[in-house]
Order: structure tokens, then sequence, then C-alpha cells
């Protein structure tokens, strides 16, 4: 009972309760992982003694930390599978700029356009398509008005429907 009181009268004695500190070195380094990749993921395990990418940071300062970001829309927040995903918006990337005092030609790893390796620019747009797409060897010929009936059941097959059977059967 005695502990729970002095909790109970320090959390309510704080000046702003529900605040977490998080040393400044700790805030930079979680923003400079942001900044540079644009993205990060954290695992919903609030007593995790440290994140995978930061060993000596522990993952509740990465969550709340990301969490503060949402709360001001420089990040966008997603939630599945016992994970946190956190996203850059544009304004986050400018808030982070000013914190960080980077140049505006640096930007996150997720909005720069990856060239593909051995691929030649093209023009209009679009990779050139194999003839006949997917199809193989006639495949057309069925929208073109060829043999219709070539795949289908022969002339005699006629199939015989009894009332006996499946849900409205005479019981």
């Amino acid at each position: 009972k005695i502990a729970l009181r002095l909790a109970f009268f320090t959390a309510a004695t704080s000046s702003k309760p529900g605040v977490m500190l998080i040393s400044k070195a700790n805030r930079k380094a979680i923003f400079t992982k942001l900044f540079k990749e644009g993205v990060m993921i954290a695992e919903k395990d609030f007593n995790a003694p440290a994140h995978p990418e930061f060993p000596e940071i522990p993952n509740l300062q990465i969550i709340k930390a990301c969490q503060s970001l949402d709360s001001r829309g420089y990040i966008k927040t997603q939630f599945a599978w016992r994970h946190f995903y956190f996203y850059l918006t544009d304004e986050g990337i400018e808030y982070l700029r000013e914190y960080l005092h980077l140049p505006s030609e640096v930007v996150p790893d997720t909005h720069k356009r990856q060239q593909r390796e051995g691929a030649a620019p093209r023009a209009g747009g679009r990779a050139p398509r194999a003839a006949g797409g997917f199809r193989q060897e006639g495949g057309d010929d069925y929208r073109r008005g060829g043999d219709k009936m070539a795949g289908s059941a022969p002339g005699s097959f006629k199939p015989e429907f009894r009332g006996s059977y499946g849900r409205g059967a005479p019981q």
C-alpha cells in the first residue's frame, strides 16, 4: 500500500503527468534513422530492453518518440500483427530537416527514385509486351471467332437432374 501511495503521489505532483523523458542523443538517433529510411518498425513490446536496430535505446522510447511525431501529424502509424509501422509525411520530412539541420536536397530513401540495374530508360513509359500476352499458341482464337465448341462437352451429353438429392429433397 505504501508503494502504491508513493507512486500515486509522485505522479500526481509531477508538473506534466504522462510525459516520457528521452535523452537528446536517443531522440536524435531515432529521428536520424527515421529520416534516412523514411519508415520505422517497432514491435509492440513495451518491456523490451532494446530495439533491434538500436541496441542502446529501449523499445519503449522509440515507440513513444514516434507516437509524439504522430500526434503532431508528422508521421502516419499502421499497426498489424503486434508491430507498429511508422511512415514519414511531407510535413514530417520538413520538421525533421529543420530539427536535424539538413539541407533541402537530402531526402529519405523512400522518396528516392530507384533505377533498375541493367534496364535502359524507355520512351512511352511502358515496357513492351510479349506477343500474345499471357496466352500462348492461339489463345485468342476463341475471341476472334475460332472453333467455340472445341473444348466443350460432346453433343450426346445430357445432364440428368434428380429431385431426390440436395436441400430440396422430400423427407
